[in-house]
């Protein structure tokens, strides 16, 4: 975060040339690599809520409905809807925070994301920067914590979302340049293309979301990974490459159907055997007491 003046993505990001081959990003491509369910498994923003918590910065409540937002999202993926919900709220909640704040949060968010990266894609990222093409992470989450990641990766750059702070080092709620979500992403990468002469017709894009077909469309070689629905249909039209290895989604996916099933299925259960019953309460016959035995008599008196 810095104070006001407003940047673009290929002012603040610092390249570092890839080892190798010709020289990165004189007119050859480049791979670009969305965060969350693409590089790393689930959501980089459940680490941020659950250091945020710890700092105080926001409730048990909000982090607990954050907790449901990240579940939602290992299932199905993003939506512009929840992705403009939350940031709405993160924007409304640490207004007036100090960025030192904020900063002293990286070390413990860091923690939880780099368990998470799947050894897959760091492959990729290899495998690219072997190749002399320098590699970035473009992602929604916060600018300084998509720098951190990629430093520690030994990536060359990333482009997340800046926060705007004033004058006294406070978060004002307002962005320092573009959300990098959806058109925002695409936006940035070519801005960032053109300043540092990379060819997007070259390059490759990775991500897991719909939300970034304007990304993945911009490149000449874009590869749907851990895909949702609609962006694996897209792939598959298209004859994108597709990446699959997300576990635990698909694992809650399935574990849900099954449940639901077992709940559909003893609640058809039981309302069958319950109506089963009535019935036969409504149309068992009336049945006269017993009468006395045929060999009693009544004793005199």
């Amino acid at each position: 975060m810095r104070s006001s003046s407003r940047s673009t993505a290929a002012e603040t990001v610092t390249f570092r040339p890839a080892g190798g081959g010709r020289e990165a990003g004189r007119d050859g491509g480049a791979a670009f690599f969305d965060l969350d369910r693409t590089l790393m498994a689930g959501s980089s923003g459940l680490p941020w809520a659950r250091a945020a918590a710890r700092a105080g910065l926001i409730g048990r409540r909000q982090l607990a409905r954050w907790g449901v937002d990240h579940l939602r999202f290992r299932l199905r993926g993003s939506t512009d809807e929840a992705t403009e919900r939350v940031l709405a709220e993160i924007k409304e909640l640490l207004t007036g925070t100090p960025e030192r704040d904020l900063q002293r949060l990286a070390p413990e968010v860091l923690a939880g994301i780099l368990p998470r990266i799947y050894p897959q894609m760091l492959a990729e990222v290899h495998a690219h920067q072997d190749a002399g093409m320098p590699t970035f992470i473009v992602s929604a989450a916060g600018d300084e914590i998509v720098r951190l990641i990629a430093h520690v990766l030994a990536m060359e750059g990333g482009i997340g979302t800046a926060y705007d702070v004033d004058a006294e080092g406070r978060f004002n709620g307002e962005l320092r340049g573009p959300f990098m979500y959806g058109a925002g992403k695409v936006d940035a990468i070519r801005d960032f293309a053109a300043e540092h002469d990379i060819d997007l017709a070259e390059s490759y894009a990775y991500s897991d979301s719909a939300s970034d077909l304007p990304m993945l469309r911009a490149v000449g070689n874009p590869v749907a990974v851990n895909p949702d629905e609609e962006l694996a249909r897209v792939a598959r039209e298209e004859g994108w490459r597709v990446m699959r290895f997300e576990q635990l989604g698909r694992t809650l996916a399935i574990g849900a159907g099954l449940l639901a099933a077992a709940v559909v299925g003893v609640g058809s259960h039981g309302a069958r055997a319950y109506r089963a019953r009535g019935e036969a309460r409504r149309i068992r016959p009336w049945r006269p007491p017993a009468s006395p035995s045929r060999g009693f008599r009544a004793r005199r008196s």
